[in-house]
């Protein structure tokens, strides 16, 4: 089971350092049209603003580890273990149950958004917008996992490598 976790990670790193460097390269094309010949691609910053708001769902659902998340956690770290796992298990839910609330009118939205299309590269906004409903299907499961493992310490231990928590 590890391998095959550890082999999807990264996959999905793959997949956001391949964004990324599509990135970088549509960039650096924009530069070179704007300022070398003087012939700016319309359609450049178009594909930069979609392939930065893919790669921030994307990594936020499968490449940042939970312990790269800012929190604020002073009263947390405060308390004593048993506690911590109390707080945890909450925290947990009450994500699970927001993204859980949210999901059918999001993506009713996100249905809603067919009918249009970018301005310039003509795409579907529909197919834009899907990486939030493939981020919160992602969020609910990480977030519903976790709180098993919280009550379940033992699969917890096996489970991550936050020493943090356990």
């Amino acid at each position: 089971m590890t391998k095959i976790l550890n082999w999807m990670k990264g996959m999905a790193d793959n997949i956001a350092a391949g964004i990324l460097a599509v990135m970088a390269l549509t960039f650096v094309l924009q530069i070179i049209s704007r300022y070398v010949l003087a012939d700016p691609l319309g359609w450049t910053v178009e594909l930069l603003l979609t392939l930065w708001l893919w790669l921030v769902f994307w990594a936020g659902a499968f490449c940042v580890k939970d312990s790269d998340h800012i929190r604020f956690d002073v009263l947390y770290i405060a308390t004593p273990s048993k506690v911590q796992r109390i707080f945890a298990v909450i925290a947990s839910v009450v994500i699970v149950v927001g993204f859980v609330y949210s999901f059918l009118p999001t993506i009713d939205y996100i249905t809603f958004y067919k009918i249009k299309k970018s301005a310039i590269m003509k795409i579907r906004l529909d197919y834009v917008f899907s990486i939030y409903g493939v981020f919160i299907i992602a969020i609910v499961v990480r977030y519903s996992w976790r709180a098993i493992a919280y009550i379940y310490p033992p699969t917890y231990k096996k489970i991550t490598d936050e020493e943090h928590y356990t």
